[in-house]
């Protein structure tokens, strides 16, 4: 749970919270990959972001795959202040780092900075917290052998998460 933020044009912004409801939590949730009760959340009630407000007047109707598909103003177009910055819960899984857990290709494009070589997430697993090891290499994600691996590795990925 917490702010929703947008990377748009080289920058992270905000989104107002006019028209902002659960339709459009739930397409937040099912964009970051998240399961759980979508829950929007008004006038800045996981604090005031900085910086510009990239979206406002989202509409979406629930059925979308990302926020890029849904009705809004064209970005950058709003008349909000950041008291009204929207937020999201995704009960009772939401991790706000997971965003980086996906490579824009697999989730959102327009979400998502260019991934660095070495980003590491988890796939595969029953939570969040645990599955397969990967590793952004090249424009791909490949697996880690497990030759000589330890609780060493283990903690150095979990670190990076």
């Amino acid at each position: 749970e917490g702010r929703v933020e947008v990377y748009h044009d080289g920058k992270w912004g905000t989104i107002c919270d006019d028209q902002w409801d659960d339709r459009d939590a739930e397409v937040v949730c099912r964009q970051l990959g998240l399961s759980g009760t979508p829950k929007a959340l008004s006038w800045a009630h996981y604090g005031q972001g900085s910086g510009p407000i990239l979206l406002d007047e989202v509409q979406c109707s629930g059925n979308e795959l990302s926020l890029d598909q849904c009705k809004k103003s064209d970005w950058g177009q709003q008349n909000c202040d950041h008291i009204e910055d929207a937020g999201v819960s995704c009960d009772p899984f939401t991790v706000v780092h997971r965003l980086f857990l996906f490579s824009p290709a697999e989730c959102c494009p327009f979400l998502l900075p260019r991934l660095a070589e070495g980003t590491v997430r988890l796939a595969g697993g029953r939570s969040p917290s645990e599955g397969r090891v990967e590793v952004y290499y090249n424009g791909d994600w490949g697996t880690v052998c497990d030759d000589g691996w330890t609780d060493l590795g283990a903690q150095v990925v979990c670190r990076q998460l």
